[in-house]
């Protein structure tokens, strides 16, 4: 019994020593190589491992082994990737039982190229995604510490876990963008990854970022992080494959900013994004636009194609497709800065702005009202509004504000291609260029307008009326009447009416009717009309017996006085056929026509036009107009002292080509009338017309014109006929 008890002890505290022994120091053999990857090809048959001598420790207490290889390979038909290490965790109790006997699998590899690892990864799973990722890769390594346990079944548990990192990394996705010096450490679990400290170059802009999640949930992928970069001066041809191609008429010089960034989407199996959520807090230190679409130097004299913003804190938030933006800093406009806020929301249907610029440093001008902002004083700038999906632009408010000067409009709705289509509300009050008050309001009532004011200088308005400019109409869908009633309204700035009342209406987006009526300060009246009739011919009236303010506003007439006022006019398909007539009065001061006088030798009558100034008694001119081109038909002036024949063209500010008579009443024909029988046949018994004449020509630019004459001519037929027509009627 005692031998016995004796061998019992010796081979339990041998089996110990052995235990001992292998639970520290294990033992290093290649006999169970074999086996080995025999397991690791239930995992995938692909899969080959090239293994060294393993060295195998006792785990008595799980009633496991825990095997371990330096260096080992993991080979995939002829492709083969260089491990660090692998270590795992055999059952005892499952290789007696001839079962998957690996409880876990550690692998730690060394450094590689992505490239080597995607292409065997590829040979085990040949999926689309991984052929992509094949392509955009250029370059870059990675290192991972896989660690892998197993079910009884040799399924991988949930419960796995790789980390490792990856260094300058480098890819290209369709050679519009490039990921460069890609750097990061990683963290993969059951339906997550996670990536930390990342740091990149995404098309030269500098990307750092703590932290990025990806979890997935069921059919998608849902990812959470930040992003910022640092302030650098940015390559605009770099970014254009980020922010979009710009149009041809956008040029942009410069952009420097930074940013942070907080994001989340969710991603499907296609990589379509969805529910994509964004904070963004941008500090755009400059922006410079040197070429763009806008013509503003009409309100801005000092604008160029140049615009600079400078120091703009902006915020931008998508949530659920909705895009807010807010932000401001400094605009400069030439030289000078300005300030400028605005707001932007954009969703499916709309995109809703409000902006606010302050202009201080620089002029503003709008020509069409005759406003100009007065130097030193600051003027703001509303403007809000909502651009629909129809491309249909509405706005809302636009306010002008310059101390007690205000110009205000509401709901002015722009067709898709930009035509006015409604308006709600204006409101003028403001001192315009000629320091004279413009005080009226409109107001739209149903589909009908009223006009009503204090005070309005209409100097603009009537030059832009007098141009021949065929310029397409603003409206679009326009039908509706205006009724006037404006107290004071100015010709010029010395001149005025009182009393403006009437209407005008708009049909098919045409002027069709017009009917105004108003007071000179002197009582003397001036009536407006205008109507389209069955033929489409626009017929346009206009009497005054007082056309000293109308006739003053041409720099080539001065002294104007007196006299009565016929217009009439009938337009059609873009041809204006006209007539205007003026009775019985005088100018002082014409200086062509003191020229024409001077080189024909008639200085006696040059020096009375000087002086007293010259009657005449009759005015006509005929005349037709079309695209800036006048054919002046035929032009008399009749008058005691002279009158004239006059014909020729105008090419609006390119050419003036005229040619004409002048008869002094007063020095040959008076002689040709004391002729008995033949002065009564020629002259009759009217002082005015004769014989002969001077001959002129009068041609060149408007600003420099030359005059020739001809000091004897015989008289037409026709103008001895009209002049005896002139003289018959008086």
């Amino acid at each position: 019994m005692k031998r016995i008890l004796k061998i019992l002890v010796i081979l339990i505290l041998t089996l110990a020593t052995i235990v001992i022994y292998l639970s520290l120091y294990g033992v290093k053999t290649d006999k169970f190589n074999k086996e080995i990857i025999k397991n690791v090809s239930k995992i995938n048959k692909k899969i080959n491992l090239s293994l060294n001598e393993v060295n195998y420790l006792l785990n008595p207490l799980n009633f496991s082994i825990n095997i371990s290889t330096k260096n080992p390979k993991i080979l995939l038909e002829d492709k083969s990737l260089d491990l660090k290490d692998i270590t795992s965790n055999i059952s005892l109790k499952s290789f007696i039982s001839n079962q998957f006997s690996i409880d876990d699998l550690k692998i730690s590899t060394k450094e590689i190229k992505i490239k080597d690892l995607i292409s065997l990864t590829r040979a085990v799973e040949g999926s689309p995604q991984l052929f992509v990722l094949d392509n955009i890769t250029k370059e870059g390594l990675i290192s991972t510490n896989i660690n892998l346990k197993f079910d009884l079944d040799g399924e991988i548990k949930n419960n796995y876990q790789i980390t490792g990192t990856v260094k300058k990394a480098k890819f290209n996705i369709f050679n519009k963008v490039e990921i460069d010096d890609l750097n990061l450490s990683f963290n993969i679990s059951n339906n997550q990854l996670t990536l930390k400290k990342i740091e990149t170059n995404l098309n030269s802009i500098k990307l750092k970022s703590p932290l990025i999640k990806i979890e997935k949930k069921k059919d998608i992928f849902f990812v959470e992080g930040e992003v910022a970069n640092e302030e650098q001066n940015f390559d605009i041809n770099k970014l254009k494959p980020i922010l979009g191609n710009l149009p041809n008429n956008i040029e942009i010089d410069k952009i420097d900013f930074n940013s942070v960034n907080i994001f989340s989407f969710n991603i499907n199996k296609k990589l379509k994004l969805k529910d994509l959520k964004l904070e963004t807090n941008l500090n755009l230190e400059n922006f410079q636009i040197v070429k763009n679409p806008l013509n503003l130097k009409t309100f801005l004299p000092n604008y160029t194609e140049q615009i600079k913003f400078k120091d703009h804190k902006i915020k931008i938030k998508l949530i659920k497709g909705m895009l807010d933006i807010k932000g401001g800093g400094d605009i400069y406009i030439g030289d000078e800065s300005e300030q400028l806020s605005y707001s932007v929301i954009k969703d499916d249907r709309k995109i809703t702005f409000d902006t606010n610029l302050n202009i201080k440093n620089n002029p503003l001008t709008i020509n069409f009202l005759d406003y100009k902002k007065k130097k030193g004083n600051s003027s703001e700038i509303l403007l809000k509004g909502i651009y629909k999906k129809n491309k249909e632009l509405i706005l809302k408010d636009i306010s002008i504000t310059e101390k007690n000067n205000q110009i205000l409009i509401k709901d002015l709705l722009f067709s898709k291609n930009f035509k006015v289509k409604d308006l709600s509300y204006i409101k003028l009050n403001y001192r315009n260029k000629n320091d004279l008050l413009n005080n009226l309001e409109l107001k739209k009532n149903k589909s009908n307008f009223s006009i009503n004011g204090k005070s309005f200088d209409a100097t603009q308005l009537i030059n832009n009326s007098m141009s021949d400019d065929e310029s397409t109409t603003i409206f679009e869908n326009f039908n509706s009447k205006f009724n006037i009633k404006i107290g004071t309204t100015y010709i010029n700035k010395n001149d005025y009416t009182k009393n403006l009342a009437g209407y005008f209406t708009f049909k098919n987006n045409k002027l069709d009717k017009l009917n105004l009526a108003s007071t000179f300060s002197n009582n003397k009246k001036m009536n407006l009309s205008i109507e389209t009739n069955n033929q489409n011919e626009t017929i346009t009236k206009f009497f005054s017996n007082y056309p000293k303010p109308l006739i003053k506003r041409y720099d080539f007439i001065k002294g104007f006085e007196e006299g009565y006022l016929n217009f009439n006019s009938i337009k059609k398909d873009g041809v204006s056929n006209s007539v205007l007539i003026i009775d019985n009065f005088k100018v002082k001061e014409v200086p062509v026509f003191a020229k024409l006088l001077s080189l024909a030798s008639l200085q006696g009558i040059a020096d009375l036009l000087t002086g007293e100034g010259i009657r005449f008694t009759d005015f006509e001119m005929r005349y037709s107009s079309q695209k800036g081109l006048t054919n002046i038909e035929e032009m008399y002036a009749i008058g005691p002292a002279i009158s004239i024949l006059m014909d020729g063209y105008i090419e609006s500010k390119k050419l003036v080509s005229l040619r004409g008579t002048l008869v002094p009443a007063t020095t040959i024909n008076r002689s040709i009338a004391s002729i008995p029988l033949l002065g009564k046949i020629l002259i009759g018994e009217k002082t005015g017309e004769g014989v002969f004449g001077v001959s002129f020509k009068i041609k060149g630019p408007p600003k420099n014109l030359s005059t020739t004459v001809n000091p004897i001519k015989t008289l037409t037929p026709r103008f001895i006929t009209r002049t005896l027509e002139k003289i018959k009627k008086n």
